[in-house]
């Protein structure tokens, strides 16, 4: 069964890679993304695990210096075109829509933006982004930047004037708006000034009490917002202890209750993440997913969580 996977950090993994090689005679020690056992989403692993489209996030690390940061963005934007792109049967999605449009055995690779430290204040350098394909942009990691503050951030504040005019663009250019590392103040500040947002990566606080999970009535906004909460694989957001694929049951179960069953989707996190659900170890094990969601909720609806949602919501 197809899958649709909204968030992973493999052109992190890549990129990080890359600058570890520079000035190394042997090429051969860098990743490749076609096959690096390193790499959780490699093409060979999302073509085992029957992926249809998966989601690249550019991310940038705190630690990195902020007259450094735009110079990572685009070396990850660089990776994207030149490691991903170029593998047979991988398709640039530029627009949504053009998710519907692929041919069997295609895989479609979508840009997005995990965090606005990269174009810092300039809003040229965002529109610079969503020209290169950039469709969805998460506003903030767990800090705080120029346009918000994330979960980790102790001042707890919420969208900045900047922060409103970045949201403004996204608007123009259809980018859709990704909550899942906001704190409230900047999710309630967002929430109806975004013509498009989900969050592709997060899970149901009401089943585990993380700050990066959506309460009840975070949940239920974005669904009355007509928009996606992807469910994701990091295990310290679904429970303590051994994880089975089971245990994420508890939170689909808990976004359904509150109306969203044709709201739900996934995204994995992987290559952002290093301990795993057993059974879940990389893309290639998408399908073990597939086969418990099926046993226990249907076919009609493990149809919905993998694909169809995200297909009927932001590809029409």
């Amino acid at each position: 069964m197809k899958i649709i996977d909204t968030h992973c950090d493999a052109l992190l993994k890549l990129q990080s890679d890359i600058r570890q090689s520079r000035g190394l005679m042997d090429a051969r020690s860098q990743m490749r993304f076609s096959d690096a056992e390193a790499i959780d989403t490699n093409y060979k692993r999302l073509k085992e695990g029957d992926v249809q489209v998966q989601f690249f996030a550019i991310f940038i690390s705190p630690k990195v210096p902020d007259n450094e940061k735009w110079q990572h963005a685009l070396e990850q934007v660089d990776i994207f075109y030149n490691e991903v792109l170029t593998q047979e049967k991988m398709v640039h999605i530029k627009n949504l829509k053009e998710i519907k449009q692929l041919k069997p055995h295609e895989i479609g690779a979508v840009l997005t933006l995990e965090g606005s430290d990269a174009f810092g204040n300039d809003l040229m350098k965002l529109r610079t982004l969503i020209r290169l394909g950039v469709l969805s942009l998460g506003l903030v990691w767990n800090n705080a930047n120029l346009v918000a503050d994330g979960v980790g951030e102790t001042r707890n504040a919420g969208l900045s004037n900047f922060g409103a005019e970045v949201i403004e663009v996204c608007n123009e250019n259809k980018v859709l708006i990704d909550v899942s590392h906001l704190n409230i103040p900047g999710f309630n500040d967002i929430i109806d000034k975004a013509d498009k947002v989900f969050a592709s990566h997060s899970n149901a606080r009401g089943i585990f009490d993380h700050p990066r999970n959506l309460t009840d009535e975070q949940i239920t906004q974005i669904i009355g917002r007509n928009g996606m909460i992807n469910i994701v694989f990091c295990p310290m957001f679904i429970k303590e202890g051994e994880l089975e694929i089971e245990d994420l049951f508890p939170h689909i179960d808990r976004i359904i209750k509150l109306g969203g069953k044709d709201h739900i989707g996934i995204g994995s996190d992987f290559d952002g993440i290093d301990t795993y659900v057993n059974g879940l170890r990389h893309a290639g094990e998408f399908q073990n997913l597939v086969a418990k969601i099926e046993a226990e909720y249907g076919t009609g609806f493990t149809e919905q969580i993998t694909h169809r949602n995200f297909k009927y919501i932001f590809c029409e």
